[in-house]
């Protein structure tokens, strides 16, 4: 449960928190985007004050429906702000958004130590060499067809093992290319319905077999938002719950909007746990 970033060891074993920022003008939760240098490095000091380990910088939005942008317009929209990060606060740990190859490497070279791949390398070809070669962190998550086309692609016989013997495949397929510090995401809302989504998460703890670090990201996701008949701006109760589920199957890295909600989560759980003991 470590995983190598910049020559550091991080230790997954408690849990952590991911903070998203999003260079986009059409992710589904608007607070979390901006295109401005100055506002990205606000919003980056404020989730690192929180006590979040990593930032995520994505460059164009997978929301369902959503279009892709051009490979030109992705680096344009990261690269700025991904060198402000890793100049303002360098000891911190920068993640890059992408499924391509060219924006990860650009992206690691300009400071970021992580790659967060919504496709596990199934869109772009060159990502897990590319990886392998850049020695950085990568999480791999599970989706079907692409953020335009997936909501059309939802059936399954039993979810959880779907997603399970996916991610074990990859993990195959990465180690075989001499990625080691590897991190999985089941890939909320990726193909799967509000009802796949809640099947999956009551049988999360099942991924923990394969034995590497598991990322949640279900933040304000349309699961809880829909669920609770509101919108993304009011879904913040809800993604707290969420992911006290998460953590008590043992998710170790939460992927948020909110970072202080998110800390105070883990920390209750942290209490929890050890009068538990």
């Amino acid at each position: 449960m470590f995983i190598n970033c910049k020559g550091q060891l991080i230790d997954l074993t408690k849990p952590c928190v991911m903070g998203i920022i999003n260079t986009t003008p059409d992710s589904f939760y608007s607070l979390s985007r901006t295109q401005i240098v100055a506002d990205a490095l606000k919003l980056a000091a404020k989730m690192l004050d929180e006590g979040a380990t990593f930032i995520d910088v994505g460059g164009q939005s997978t929301r369902p429906g959503s279009e892709p942008v051009s490979e030109d317009e992705e680096l344009a929209r990261v690269l700025p702000i991904v060198e402000a990060l890793a100049k303002e606060f360098p000891q911190n740990f920068i993640s890059i958004d992408t499924y391509r190859a060219t924006v990860a490497k650009a992206a690691v070279e300009a400071g970021a130590c992580m790659v967060n791949d919504i496709s596990s390398g199934d869109d772009d070809l060159h990502m897990i060499e590319t990886v392998s070669k850049l020695k950085v962190p990568y999480v791999a998550m599970h989706k079907k067809g692409t953020p335009l086309t997936m909501h059309q692609q939802v059936n399954y016989t039993d979810i959880a093992l779907e997603v399970f013997d996916y991610l074990s495949s990859k993990l195959v397929q990465l180690r075989a290319q001499g990625i080691c510090d590897i991190v999985i995401d089941p890939g909320f809302g990726f193909g799967k319905t509000i009802a796949h989504n809640f099947e999956l998460m009551h049988k999360l703890e099942v991924l923990k077999k394969l034995e590497v670090p598991l990322l949640i990201g279900i933040s304000r996701k349309s699961m809880i938002w829909k669920t609770l008949e509101t919108t993304p701006e009011n879904a913040l109760h809800g993604t707290t719950t969420l992911n006290t589920l998460a953590l008590l199957q043992g998710a170790n890295i939460l992927r948020v909007h909110d970072v202080k909600p998110a800390m105070d989560c883990i920390a209750m759980m942290e209490r929890y746990s050890h009068a538990n003991a």
